[in-house]
């Protein structure tokens, strides 16, 4: 264990001796080790001062917390994605330098006790660190009744001014895949290794919203399409910073000859002539596309002002799709309250045959797996094993043959109902024989109707994040937005396509 996150008592005497009796163990323990707190006040940050003195600690005082208490609430509210990235960077940086961090909650937050004490355990989430938290005896078996239902089970341990480092020694770094280190993962691999994306909806506001986010993380470069005088205009009314993008008008760039010649020469066969590919080149879609197949740019986002199919025609004309795959599909990641599950195929085939199934199945299962997920796959039906009969049924079952056959790798396993997939006890009485079911993580649903209204619905009535749909199965990434989308659904698809580009 390389962590530990210590949730503090009411009383601020027993708060100091327990954090002195922790750092004087593993200060013996580690050679080189560090403390944080994410909120902290004036008195915690001079308390901080002297043990970092007392145990000769080589950590300036500015690293030990993320933010002070009076602007922490002010970030929190303002925008909850920036106030944990910042506190998930934080910690991460010290835990690259350190052997061992000890994060030491806030004592203070919002109104109330419990606000205090499940935001600390959400924090805990995030980072991953086993909890320690001290507790008055009186508030031992109501705090170990929250811990239980907050952890899913996971191990904690509950102190008072007698520690036992025995049981401490037992605790294991939690594994919880949070919608805010998802993220988080996500931009730390967008900015490790930058990618280009255009966005060809330069006219739209939110784009351009998104456009000043983006280039503030510097996690991508962008290109915008559009009239670079617009644009630039538009940027300044909405007091927005996008001078480091690159901009481009598909109707007088150097490149629509180039371009048009390409799209003759890709679609000649099917009947378009030099003159149909120059008049197209123009449209702001087919120039994006374009970019993207002749490697100047490595991703595409639209579809704030356009339709899917306006977005993925030119894609499927030009860059087509990967081998072996024989159709693209639309995937959604759902962010829980600790767990991100992946729902397919929510935006493309209405009505997918067997064949479609399996491979949106598998292009779903290395997506997942491209975003730090460990696949666990279930054809979803109305059924769970063989307890059903019906044509659907049928379908779904030989679509999961098709999948092990032809992607033999695939840990697969259905016709499976979602509560059979998603939860242990169900499963166990549904499909005893499964090896996967209720620990599934990518949801394959039988046809676009179920798939949208799983997704809207989990979205909806669970305040689930949802980021998508991510067009799955073409050789370059090319992804398409809901016209509805806001200027966060924008941002989130972006990293997630230069991630995709990697």
């Amino acid at each position: 264990m390389e962590n530990l996150y210590l949730i503090r008592s009411k009383s601020d005497d027993q708060n100091i001796i327990v954090g002195l009796k922790l750092l004087e163990y593993y200060s013996k323990n580690y050679k080189n080790i560090a403390i944080y707190c994410p909120i902290a006040s004036k008195h915690d940050i001079s308390i901080f001062q002297e043990w970092l003195n007392q145990f000769s600690i080589n950590q300036n005082i500015e690293n030990t917390y993320s933010f002070i208490d009076k602007d922490a609430m002010e970030e929190f509210n303002k925008d909850s994605n920036i106030f944990f990235n910042t506190i998930l960077k934080t910690y991460e940086e010290l835990k690259e330098k350190y052997e061992f961090v000890l994060t030491i909650g806030f004592s203070q937050f919002g109104i109330g006790i419990l606000d205090t004490f499940g935001l600390n355990v959400k924090i805990a989430k995030n980072l991953n660190t086993p909890i320690v938290a001290d507790v008055c005896s009186e508030y031992m078996s109501m705090t170990q009744k929250h811990l239980d239902k907050l952890l899913n089970g996971k191990n904690y341990v509950l102190i008072d001014e007698n520690i036992d480092f025995e049981k401490i020694s037992q605790l294991k770094s939690y594994d919880f895949m949070t919608p805010y280190r998802f993220k988080y993962e996500m931009i730390k691999k967008g900015i490790k290794n930058k990618k280009t994306v255009v966005l060809p909806e330069g006219n739209d506001e939110r784009i351009l919203k998104a456009c000043d986010i983006l280039l503030k993380t510097e996690v991508v470069d962008l290109i915008i399409l559009g009239d670079e005088k617009e644009i630039k205009q538009n940027a300044e009314k909405l007091m927005l910073n996008i001078h480091s993008a690159k901009m481009m008008n598909p109707s007088t760039s150097d490149l629509c000859e180039e371009f048009a010649s390409m799209l003759y020469e890709a679609r000649k066969s099917k009947g378009m002539t030099l003159d149909q590919a120059k008049e197209l080149v123009k449209d702001k879609t087919y120039f994006g596309t374009l970019l993207v197949h002749s490697g100047k740019a490595d991703a595409m986002v639209s579809g704030a002002s356009t339709t899917t199919a306006e977005t993925i025609r030119p894609a499927l004309q030009l860059i087509k799709t990967q081998e072996g795959v024989s159709s693209v599909s639309g995937l959604f990641f759902m962010g829980l309250e600790d767990k991100m599950l992946a729902f397919a195929d929510c935006a493309v085939n209405p009505n997918p045959t067997a064949e479609q199934l399996a491979s949106s199945a598998y292009v779903s299962a290395m997506t997942a797996k491209s975003f730090g997920l460990d696949p666990k796959v279930a054809l979803l039906s109305y059924s769970s094993g063989d307890s059903g009969k019906g044509e659907s049924v049928d379908l779904v079952k030989e679509a999961l043959k098709i999948a092990k056959e032809k992607y033999p790798e695939l840990n697969i396993d259905g016709p499976m109902q979602f509560d059979c997939a998603y939860d242990p006890k169900t499963a166990a009485s549904k499909m005893p024989e499964s090896k996967i079911a209720g620990q599934i993580n990518v949801y394959v649903f039988p046809d676009l109707d179920a798939a949208n209204i799983g997704y809207k619905a989990v979205q909806r009535t669970a305040n689930a994040l949802a980021i998508g749909p991510i067009l799955q199965g073409l050789k370059k990434p090319v992804n398409d937005l809901s016209r509805g989308c806001l200027v966060d659904d924008i941002v989130d698809t972006v990293i997630l396509s230069a991630v995709q580009a990697q």
